[in-house]
């Protein structure tokens, strides 16, 4: 792993140098980085093939990008990694719009719940409902926003002109006494 001053420099030496084909250079600079890349890819894809191709990927990336590299803006393993995060990411957003085939698509469980299941859901969405009631409106409108329509904390906090943090304690609260009046109307229907 990369930690001094001179690993670093040796890196953005390295990277200028694939910049200008070096293809010893390359073999270096995958030699010295690529533990830590497949790391990031490992934990990002959780599959063992998966995170091979997308390393493969990123340095494929690398070779044809190094020109692009700008020391002066982050240092050359951040780059790295920031190559290899985003090319998980893409990864992930490839997998997840596959389409279906048919013996998938014959796995899928009927999503309607039996009647059971449904008078269940009825009963725990009205005594949410009514949890929900006991927020204040502000309360109730922020956790509305954040978990029934998507709203991140970011855009809640940007949307109220309030600090991060304090949103994220708003919310905390708010969750905090749903969580009590769920379970006390549960014990006591």
């Amino acid at each position: 792993m990369v930690t001094s001053s001179d690993d670093a420099a040796e890196l953005t030496g390295l990277m200028r140098a694939c910049a200008d084909g070096d293809r010893a250079a390359f073999a270096t600079l995958y030699r010295r980085t690529s533990d830590k890349l497949f790391g990031v890819c490992l934990r990002m894809l959780r599959e063992r093939g998966e995170a091979e191709d997308a390393l493969q990927d990123v340095y494929t990336n690398v070779w044809r990008r190094a020109g692009s590299f700008d020391s002066a803006r982050a240092a050359a393993m951040t780059w790295l990694i920031t190559l290899a995060r985003n090319q998980c990411i893409d990864r992930l957003r490839r997998h997840r719009e596959e389409p279906l085939d048919g013996a998938a698509a014959q796995q899928i469980i009927d999503p309607d719940p039996d009647p059971p299941a449904r008078s269940q859901a009825s009963e725990e969405r009205r005594r949410l409902e009514h949890c929900l009631g006991t927020l204040a409106d502000q309360q109730r409108q922020i956790v509305r926003a954040a978990f029934f329509s998507g709203a991140t904390y970011n855009q809640l906090a940007d949307r109220l002109g309030v600090p991060l943090a304090t949103m994220k304690s708003w919310i905390r609260r708010s969750l905090i006494r749903l969580r009590t009046c769920m379970e006390q109307t549960e014990a006591n229907p």
